[in-house]
């Protein structure tokens, strides 16, 4: 009895492992299109500390201005707090002139004269929208990389905007 309990295990060491058994494949659905997100990218002078004017029309938000600089606190605001800084911004002004709320989302990226990147600030509407006829204004944040912005020569702004 041992010799063919032998023969029968040696047989099932040397005989090929089975052909594994084939998955179908899911089958396929043809995605839906996302929405196609409203775009705008341009390059412009910097200013550090002072107002920028813009005229940025994208589908009815029209950005207005942009503003770099670091928030203190101004002299006889809080005696406590005063010259405190709370953070480096792009500050962006905004109206909606369409008749549809809007969901924007921006990006700055400052370059100094050599195009070498000295910051990045992105932000938005984080819930709600900007509802047709308002103005609003949005700060941009620039955390960790940021201390050579006032050297900066030139800024890249773009904008998603979503209905």
């Amino acid at each position: 009895m041992q010799p063919l309990i032998l023969a029968a295990l040696l047989g099932l060491q040397q005989a090929p492992p089975p052909a594994p058994t084939p998955v179908p494949a899911p089958a396929t659905t043809q995605a839906v299109p996302a929405q196609p997100l409203s775009f705008y990218s341009e390059s412009f002078p910097y200013i550090w500390n002072r107002t920028i004017p813009m005229s940025i029309d994208l589908d009815g938000l029209k950005v207005t201005s942009i503003f770099f600089n670091t928030r203190k606190v101004e002299p006889g605001f809080f005696n406590l707090f005063q010259g405190a800084e709370f953070g480096t911004r792009a500050q962006l002004e905004v109206t909606n002139t369409s008749r549809y709320a809007k969901v924007p989302g921006f990006a700055v990226a400052v370059l100094d004269k050599d195009g070498k990147l000295l910051g990045v600030a992105s932000g938005g509407t984080k819930l709600g929208t900007v509802k047709p006829g308002d103005t609003e204004t949005f700060d941009l944040n620039f955390t960790q990389v940021k201390e050579r912005l006032p050297k900066g020569d030139r800024f890249l702004l773009s904008i998603e905007l979503r209905d």
